[in-house]
């Protein structure tokens, strides 16, 4: 067993009662982590870029208790998912696919980083297939990269291994201690293989934005250093008709969705829990 298998092994056995499956579709295989009781509502995370579905593992289990839970492994990303995706249009039918593997309707979506801009793309793309929107420190929807994080990023692209990555990692949390079996897996991530390469695309349009009528969260790291917070607040307000934007005082862009958990799963639970009007 290779290191970054050791390492997504070891971040698992967090998540209590999990279900790993490797779901077979038309163009190769898609790794989905389940917990939770089925027939309960369906809610769907994606992680972020560089990152693989166990980035929720500090969320699933308080998530699992309200919904069946299904966090996916995203193309072009090392994890356990096979399948190539070359542009937007390969992105939605693969998320199509997926959705329609764990659920027999409409989803609860929620995405962190880059998994937010493939979460609300995708709710743009086909929004009769979400119920709800949970976006968390996305990027390229409301606001650009800030330059400085750009600039520190730049060696991540260039020399791309754990050592540019923890780096940048470093930098942007201001040298927080995190969850030691997570960071381990970051950085073997870092230098494992990858499935191809990630899809993006420039910043969602405003025009598109005031058409997505669906209740949607955006959860903003408000020590974060990858982009404006208050831009990207003041960006999702503007844009989307029906939004609540949250600032989470001492999280970071790189910290999340792990730290701070307790108030990710707060605000998800409480976001989520009103479609049943609880």
């Amino acid at each position: 067993m290779g290191e970054f298998e050791t390492a997504y092994r070891a971040v698992l056995r967090k998540w209590p009662s999990v279900e790993v499956a490797d779901l077979a579709g038309p163009s190769g295989i898609t790794r989905v982590l389940s917990s939770g009781p089925p027939g309960g509502p369906e809610l769907v995370l994606l992680p972020g870029g560089g990152a693989t579905a166990t980035a929720w593992f500090a969320n699933a289990p308080a998530l699992s208790e309200a919904a069946r839970v299904h966090a996916v492994d995203l193309p072009g990303m090392a994890g356990g998912t096979a399948v190539p995706v070359r542009d937007a249009a390969g992105l939605f039918g693969w998320l199509d696919s997926v959705l329609d593997a764990v659920a027999g309707g409409p989803v609860d979506l929620a995405g962190h980083s880059y998994g937010g801009w493939v979460a609300l793309s995708y709710a743009l793309h086909a929004p009769a297939r979400v119920r709800r929107l949970a976006l968390i420190d996305p990027t390229q929807c409301f606001t650009g990269f800030r330059l400085g994080y750009l600039v520190h990023a730049l060696p991540v692209l260039v020399r791309p291994g754990r050592r540019t990555a923890a780096a940048l990692r470093h930098w942007e949390t201001g040298g927080r201690a995190l969850d030691p079996a997570w960071t381990a897996l970051a950085d073997a991530a870092a230098e494992a293989p990858k499935t191809g390469k990630l899809v993006t695309r420039p910043k969602v349009s405003r025009e598109r934005l005031r058409g997505l009528d669906l209740p949607t969260l955006v959860l903003l790291a408000g020590s974060g250093k990858a982009q404006d917070g208050a831009k990207a607040a003041a960006g999702a307000r503007s844009a989307l008709p029906d939004v609540r934007v949250e600032v989470l005082p001492t999280a970071t862009h790189h910290t999340l969705p792990l730290d701070p958990a307790a108030d990710v799963n707060r605000a998800l639970l409480a976001f989520f829990g009103e479609r049943d009007g609880r």
